[in-house]
């Protein structure tokens, strides 16, 4: 088989396991955006994500997290069912509204991998990531064509939009498809940057993690200051406002929501009021499969405080 009719079947295949774009691309230096991590984290704009600051040569040459490799596969899965949460007081991030991604994303890739290893003629290793490994992820999907890093720092794909998971396959063959760069999608737009309610989005591509709402009520895990509770205003896990005021996700995709991530109706109907009374073994049972398990039930009582306060000046 010639190399670009495996390289079709193996793109064909990822279309078909639900991802919306995928590619191929040869492994190259990361120092740029390793270069920028590391501004990021002498402005201590990554708060308290010490997890950021390890590992930085991995994330240079990702050859170090497989020895031999030669090529990164990246693919995207959809998460955009439309009109989540509309109107509701205490909101989740849609992301977590779903079985975690975690899991669904790394059983597509494996199955990727398997077709991969079961079809290309030799021997190869492989090895896969899902957002929780050093592996700069939005640089290597915008190097695969997938989409490009719009102002509010989220990956944007072209009739999708950023209502995206990332993932990669490491491998150590060489496989590389033709990539067509995506341009520039934001233009002179940047509502997302004026929308952003903290004043998190500092300029294009720049983020202050230390306001944005996401980091506060997932990523940070020590009591909030008087400060950091009010700015959370009614979120209670999360935070989605510079995805949805951004154009492209106004638009009706053009790409289906990949059905395993269905948000579930019980987390649809969450209140604040809700959580506060949840014991750890009700928190288990209907967190267990989600990304807010990980943060924990007392983090989000945490949260949720916070947003019954605020819910009163609202």
């Amino acid at each position: 088989m010639g190399k670009e009719k495996f390289l079709s079947l193996v793109l064909q295949k990822a279309k078909e396991c639900g991802f919306s774009a995928a590619g191929f691309i040869s492994l190259s230096s990361c120092q740029h955006e390793t270069d920028r991590l590391v501004t990021m984290i002498e402005e201590n704009r990554h708060g308290e994500m010490r997890y950021m600051q390890e590992n930085l040569d991995a994330r240079t040459d990702p050859a170090i997290l497989l020895p031999g490799a030669k090529t990164i596969f990246s693919a995207a899965l959809p998460y955009n069912f439309p009109g989540v949460q509309t109107g509701k007081k205490g909101k989740i991030s849609r992301y977590a509204l779903c079985p975690d991604y975690h899991t669904v994303m790394r059983n597509k890739l494996e199955e990727v991998l398997d077709y991969i290893s079961r079809n290309y003629e030799g021997d190869v290793r492989g090895k896969v990531f899902v957002d929780s490994s050093p592996v700069f992820e939005k640089a290597w999907a915008e190097k695969a064509g997938i989409g490009r890093a719009g102002k509010n720092t989220v990956l944007l794909s072209p009739g999708t939009g950023s209502y995206l998971f990332l993932g990669e396959i490491l491998l150590d063959i060489e496989l590389e498809s033709s990539v067509k760069k995506v341009p520039d999608l934001c233009g002179n737009c940047d509502i997302c940057i004026k929308s952003c309610p903290t004043g998190a989005l500092l300029e294009p591509g720049k983020i202050d993690a230390r306001r944005c709402i996401s980091y506060l009520t997932v990523e940070l895990k020590r009591e909030f200051t008087k400060e950091e509770a009010a700015m959370i205003g009614d979120w209670l896990f999360g935070c989605d406002i510079c995805q949805e005021v951004c154009p492209h996700n106004k638009k009706q995709s053009s790409t289906e929501a990949c059905p395993e991530l269905t948000p579930r109706e019980e987390l649809l109907r969450l209140t604040p009021e809700r959580i506060l009374t949840l014991t750890r073994s009700q928190f288990k049972m209907l967190f267990a499969a989600t990304p807010i398990y990980r943060t924990g039930l007392k983090r989000l009582k945490r949260n949720a405080k916070a947003v019954m306060e605020n819910l009163k000046t609202f």
